[in-house]
C-alpha cells in the first residue's frame, strides 16, 4: 500500500520561544514568508501524500485559521485589486484539506503519534516534524516513500552528526544496503560518544507501518517521564525490520532560537529577489 497520509506534530509548548510563544504558536513563526508549518505541508503533499493528519494542542487554533478560507481578506483583496496576493491567499486555503487531532496531555512524541492511531487505520503513513526543515532538490519524505516501495518497511531519516552531538540525537546502529540507504539493527536514545552505535542521528522525518501503534501503548515512560517513538522503534525492530535513510541536503534545526535565525538567513540568501541584496547588507555589518 502507498503512503497516502502524514502526521504533522505541531503539539509542542515552544517554551525555547518564549515569551513569544506565549500567545502565538511556534509553527506559526515566519521563515522568510511562510510559517513553519507550511513547509512541512508543502513537503508532504510534493512527496505524494494526499491527506495531512495535524496534532495540536490548545492554544493553536491560528494554524487551523490559516489553512482555511478566508472570505473577508478574500474580499479587501479584491476590492483593492491586488489579484497576485489574492491567487496566494486562495492557491493556500485550496492547498490541502487538513484533519486535526488534539494532544491532550505533553507526553512525548510516541504519544502525539498515538493519537492519530484511529485516523490513520491499518495502513503506512508518514510522520513529520516541522522544527526540521530539510532543504533538499528532491522532497526528503519523498525519497523515503521510494525507500518504503521498495523495502516494504518502516523508514527513519538520518543525518551524520559530530561526536558532542550523539547525546541529542536518538542514533542508529545499521549496515548499508544500498546508496544512503541502511538496514537498522538497533537504536539508542541520546547515547554518550563512547556508546553511541555510529553517528547516525534520527531527524524529524519518518514513514511507519501502522504496528508502530501496539508497540507505543506497550512502550513505558522513557526520558522526561514522556514515551519516546525511539523505545517503540526498538520494540517494532524486534517484530519486523527498519530501514534509514541519510538524506540529501541541509536540515535546518529552527526549534531554538539560533536555529531560526540560521535558517531564516540562509533560504533568504537563496531568493532571487532578496539573496543580493540581503548579501550586500550582511557583508556591511561583518
Amino acid at each position: 500500500m502507498k503512503v497516502r497520509k502524514a502526521v504533522i506534530i505541531a503539539a509542542g509548548r515552544g517554551t525555547r520561544f518564549l515569551p513569544m510563544t506565549r500567545s502565538q504558536p511556534k509553527e506559526m513563526m515566519p521563515l522568510v514568508d511562510k510559517p513553519l508549518i507550511q513547509y512541512g505541508v508543502e513537503e508532504a503533499l510534493n512527496s505524494g501524500i494526499t491527506q495531512i493528519i495535524m496534532v495540536t494542542a490548545r492554544g493553536k487554533s491560528t494554524m487551523e485559521d490559516y489553512f482555511d478560507r478566508s472570505p473577508e481578506l478574500e474580499r479587501f483583496l479584491e476590492q483593492k485589486g491586488e489579484t497576485q496576493r489574492l491567487k496566494q491567499i486562495k492557491k493556500l486555503s485550496d492547498m490541502v484539506d487538513v484533519c486535526y487531532v488534539r494532544q491532550k496531555e505533553q507526553l512525548g512524541l510516541g504519544h502525539a503519534i498515538l493519537t492519530v492511531k484511529e485516523v490513520v487505520g491499518n495502513e503506512p503513513f508518514a510522520v513529520i516534524l516541522p522544527d526540521d526543515i530539510i532543504d533538499s532538490k528532491v522532497p526528503c519524505l519523498k525519497r523515503m516513500c521510494a525507500v518504503y516501495d521498495k523495502y516494504g518497511a518502516g523508514v527513519i531519516a538520518v543525518e551524520r552528526v559530530s561526536d558532542e552531538d550523539t547525546r541529542k540525537y536518538g542514533i542508529i546502529g545499521a549496515k548499508q544496503v544500498d546508496e544512503r540507504i541502511y538496514q537498522i539493527l538497533n537504536l539508542v536514545e541520546k547515547p554518550d560518544k563512547s556508546w553511541a552505535p555510529s553517528r547516525l542521528g534520527i531527524v524529524g522525518r519518518y514513514v511507519l507501518t501502522p504496528e508502530i501503534f501496539n508497540a507505543l501503548q506497550i512502550t513505558p515512560p522513557g526520558t522526561g517521564n514522556e514515551i519516546q517513538v525511539t523505545d517503540a522503534l526498538h520494540i517494532l525492530l524486534q517484530q519486523q525490520e527498519l530501514y534509514a535513510y541519510e538524506f540529501e541536503g541541509v536540515r535546518y534545526d529552527t526549534g531554538t532560537p539560533l536555529g531560526w535565525l540560521k535558517a531564516n538567513v540562509a533560504l533568504a540568501l537563496k531568493r532571487k529577489d532578496m539573496g543580493p541584496e540581503l548579501r550586500e547588507y550582511l557583508k556591511k555589518l561583518l
